[in-house]
């Protein structure tokens, strides 16, 4: 006999995982539910986590949205005759409240083998590199930079394997280099990044650990902090809330302070890993400590303005006020939102990538209240800002999925064009 959730948070999970599959998919409730012999309201009751506890409904959607077992907590072979086992590995997998339930996004992008070698721990091949004069280095990782800002990721990723190779290849003839190793945790933070953009996660650990590493060895606070803010982006990327915004506040319980003698590239990384922060924060839905992280990050602009990419800072007041829009979106304030980010739209925002992030955060906005026509607009000007990063991220993708599924009726003809522009699936 099945058991019953522990704790409706944990079915809530598997409620998101078994929706996001379907909006992936574009389908709607009503013909994934039929095509299992249900009713829409079985499959919309399991979409909020009710009902989770059979597992033979489970493994049914599960084959039926091509969701892997282990993201439902199910065995991948038992047999017929021992459910018990099932019931067994989804005690253990809700105990430990898991908050990656992955499901495969439609398409998913793969770092280039060279990127890959690249990240490895391994030193083959450095010795055929050139020898590159730390002023050269420092200008290469400035260009990967402003690629990243600019949403240029093709362009980017063909220049980080040579890139990361040529800086492990300085730091081999000069092994004391603090500034070096500053260099090369900043590449590797660009790496995961990109890598979280485009939806490679897998990579973007690898990526990530290896900036940590290069942070330590640097012995600056600054990078550290850098890096703990790509760390957290990725955590809170895989759902893992609580421990990324765990992450940011000891960080910043030790970096923090003294923001009016501070030096403002040093205050920029910290008010960069605040917001990092702030996006935990709101993804969990803890409103009282994304309040707290916001007013942080607010207090740090009040002294610090510095609108433009360059080795590890690009922070002021309309970042901060850009994150209050995305933050209200995550916790469903979707008025709020709108509002807030009406006075940014008469703003100068310089960078790319962050023109469209707000014009991403108003589609999301948009769809929640189902005004779809307003949301694809959205998207649309947010194309024009930065296409690549449109086009070619995963979470973009199941946006414009969920949207195509709520036109029922097919009044928006140009969104079903825009999905099929984007290969979601029909």
């Amino acid at each position: 006999m099945s058991e019953t959730v522990p704790a409706a948070i944990d079915a809530r999970q598997i409620g998101s995982v078994i929706r996001r599959a379907r909006v992936i998919a574009a389908r709607s409730q009503h013909d994934v539910a039929s095509k299992l012999g249900y009713h829409q309201s079985k499959l919309s009751r399991l979409e909020k986590g009710v009902g989770t506890d059979d597992v033979r409904i489970l493994r049914a959607v599960a084959a039926e949205l091509d969701i892997p077992l282990e993201s439902l907590g199910l065995t991948v072979s038992p047999s017929s005759t021992d459910l018990r086992t099932d019931d067994m590995q989804r005690r253990g997998f809700l105990a430990a409240s898991v908050a990656a339930l992955a499901v495969p996004a439609a398409r998913p992008h793969t770092a280039s083998m060279e990127l890959v070698q690249a990240l490895l721990p391994t030193a083959s091949g450095l010795a055929d590199r050139q020898l590159l004069a730390e002023a050269t280095l420092r200008q290469e990782l400035s260009k990967a930079r402003r690629l990243l800002y600019g949403c240029r990721y093709t362009e980017l990723e063909a220049l980080l394997p040579a890139l990361l190779t040529d800086l492990r290849r300085a730091q081999q003839d000069a092994t004391d280099s603090l500034m070096l190793a500053s260099m090369a945790a900043t590449a590797y933070q660009t790496t995961v990044s990109m890598l979280i953009k485009l939806g490679d996660t897998g990579n973007a650990w690898l990526a990530v650990g290896r900036a940590m590493s290069e942070a330590e060895r640097s012995g600056n606070p600054i990078v550290l902090a850098s890096s703990v803010r790509v760390q957290t982006h990725l955590m809170a990327r895989e759902r893992h809330t609580a421990p990324a915004v765990t992450m940011v506040q000891h960080t910043a319980d030790q970096l923090g302070g003294h923001y009016d003698q501070r030096e403002p590239g040093d205050l920029a990384a910290f008010g960069l890993m605040l917001l990092r922060g702030v996006t935990a924060a709101s993804t969990g839905g803890d409103r009282s400590t994304t309040t707290e992280l916001l007013d942080q990050a607010d207090e740090v602009a009040r002294y610090v303005d510095r609108d433009h990419p360059d080795a590890w800072a690009n922070f002021s007041p309309t970042n901060v006020a850009l994150h209050r829009v995305s933050a209200a979106v995550a916790l469903g304030d979707t008025g709020a939102a709108v509002e807030a980010a009406r006075p940014l739209l008469r703003r100068r925002i310089p960078a790319p990538e962050r023109q469209a992030a707000l014009w991403v955060d108003l589609a999301r906005a948009f769809n929640q209240q189902g005004k779809l026509s307003e949301g694809y607009r959205a998207l649309r000007i947010a194309e024009r800002h930065a296409a690549e990063d449109i086009r070619r991220r995963p979470d973009i993708r199941e946006l414009v999925a969920d949207m195509t599924v709520r036109d029922r009726r097919g009044a928006l003809p140009e969104l079903r064009q825009f999905s099929r522009e984007l290969g979601v699936r029909p």
